[in-house]
């Protein structure tokens, strides 16, 4: 059995059954990723795939035991390569992250600005997507760190770091009713409006949903977008109020807009930064953790990868006091 059939056998999984595809993956022919497929076959005795055809249709179960095995095997690998004193202190390579367009937007710029002070020859590659596609790209180690608020259950294989804390803020235009009311709205009169806000995960679960179905309310939202820039367009055009994160409203840039205070009506979220367990953390890395949040220097880092579960790295973690983030303290020096 060698190393080179193991990684033959995770890329055809990780594409889909397709050989023709895991062999452009590998940068190899689709005959030799075949061949080496059914070399490890008869080496094990056992069929790791059902075929119909000269197609692949599913893993067999022992197929299926097989591969977490495998994944485990490569983890292990991967990190032996990156067993080097020297690695932790190299200043140049590149960074992936995969985050939600608020966090690229709003958060992350200033924190790539020091970054690219410090590290000129660290190459950034920035994805944007939804819960649902960070999640994807983290399954198919598209990206080093993966930022998002909430569906932290999306991510069994990550260490997960909280991160800050921030709430949700009402935007309304200058002559709306809730701007005029000089004091923060009861969610019965939120309700009354239509809503403007944020895509909802698609399996429905949702913090500002729940908030109004713990009042018995149902709110009337007409509209959703993963962008805040274009859920405050749409505000604009009078289609209803909009939910956004506290952090994307600037004054000076959203003068024509009020933000009305929301504090206390929603659930406060909490942004978390994550990576997979196997990743080899270099110099650069543990830099961009602790830019992004001040209390993941790396010491705390290393002690986190090495928790199980979420909830030993929250435990880890409870005596630092989260950050409460807004515009201002984006802003702040």
């Amino acid at each position: 059995m060698k190393l080179q059939q193991l990684r033959y056998l995770l890329a055809v999984i990780d594409n889909g059954l397709n050989m023709t595809a895991a062999a452009e993956r590998l940068s190899t022919s689709q005959p030799g990723v075949s061949k080496q497929i059914k070399l490890l076959e008869e080496e094990l005795g056992l069929y790791l795939f059902a075929r119909h055809g000269k197609n692949l249709v599913a893993l067999t179960p022992e197929g299926e035991e097989v591969a977490r095995r495998a994944a485990r095997i490569m983890q292990e690998v991967e990190a032996i390569r990156g067993i080097s004193a020297g690695r932790y202190q190299e200043v140049a390579g590149s960074l992936s992250i995969g985050t939600t367009h608020t966090q690229a937007r709003y958060v992350l710029p200033g924190v790539i600005a020091r970054f690219r002070q410090r590290y000129t020859d660290v190459t950034l590659d920035l994805h944007q997507g939804t819960s649902e596609q960070l999640a994807d790209m983290a399954a198919r180690r598209q990206v080093d760190f993966v930022i998002a608020s909430e569906a932290r259950h999306r991510f069994p294989d990550l260490v997960t770091l909280p991160c800050f804390r921030w709430d949700r803020v009402i935007l309304v235009p200058r002559d709306h009713p809730l701007a005029a009311l000089g004091r923060r709205p009861d969610l019965a009169e939120v309700a009354e409006h239509p809503l403007v806000t944020y895509v909802f995960n698609f399996e429905g679960g949702s913090s500002l949903k729940d908030a109004f179905a713990a009042r018995g309310l149902e709110p009337r939202i007409v509209f959703t977008a993963r962008d805040a820039d274009v859920i405050k367009t749409y505000v604009r055009l009078g289609l209803g109020i909009g939910i956004v994160a506290g952090m994307a409203h600037a004054e000076t840039a959203d003068e024509d807009l009020v933000a009305v205070d929301a504090t206390g009506l929603f659930p406060r979220c909490t942004t978390w930064i994550g990576f997979r367990r196997d990743l080899v953390l270099r110099k650069y890395m543990f830099e961009f953790l602790q830019l992004f949040a001040a209390h993941l220097d790396p010491a705390t880092v290393r002690s986190a990868a090495t928790c199980a579960t979420p909830e030993q790295v929250d435990a880890l973690l409870a005596a630092v006091e989260l950050p409460l983030r807004s515009w201002e303290t984006l802003e702040a020096p």
